[in-house]
């Protein structure tokens, strides 16, 4: 069998492994039943759901031909590196610093990743997302996320 499209093979072999993995991961937890759904009911249910997804752009990809094959670039390091030193420096920082510093670092660790860089766009997303962050999780759900760094550090 050939491969007609390289893009959509290796991004439908990503959501099948990930997919599976996380359906896996789910059977860890209680599942219960429709009526009552344990933990791990909403995580089998979309780890299938992805896996299926992927099979869907496998066959696609096997199947459906391509003027150019849609061959699979580069790995663009640097927007990679940036994303990661977001989500970790974002996972650091909302125990440490409180979710109004973290999430702005957030945003902006993020968009230097981009090609444009704006600094008043990535302010103003900054605001709205860190405004509506605390509208749903701390005020909407009442969870406890910490807003603001612990007085005397932690």
């Amino acid at each position: 069998m050939k491969i007609k499209s390289q893009r959509d093979f290796w991004s439908g072999l990503l959501f099948v492994a990930a997919g599976l993995g996380f359906a896996w991961g789910a059977t860890f937890y209680r599942l219960g039943d429709s009526a009552r759904p344990g933990p791990g009911f909403f995580p089998l249910g979309l780890g299938l759901l992805t896996a299926l997804l992927g099979l869907v752009i496998l066959f696609k990809a096997l199947s459906v031909e391509r003027a150019d094959g849609d061959p699979v670039g580069r790995i663009a390091w640097k927007p990679l590196g940036f994303i990661v030193a977001a989500v970790v420096l974002f996972g650091w920082g909302v125990p440490h610093l409180g979710l109004l510093l973290a999430l702005p670092l957030l945003v902006i660790v993020s968009a230097l990743a981009g090609d444009e860089f704006r600094w008043r766009e990535v302010l103003v997303n900054s605001i709205v997302l860190t405004a509506l962050s605390w509208a749903i999780f701390i005020w909407g759900l009442g969870l406890t996320i910490p807003l603001l760094p612990a007085p005397g550090g932690t």
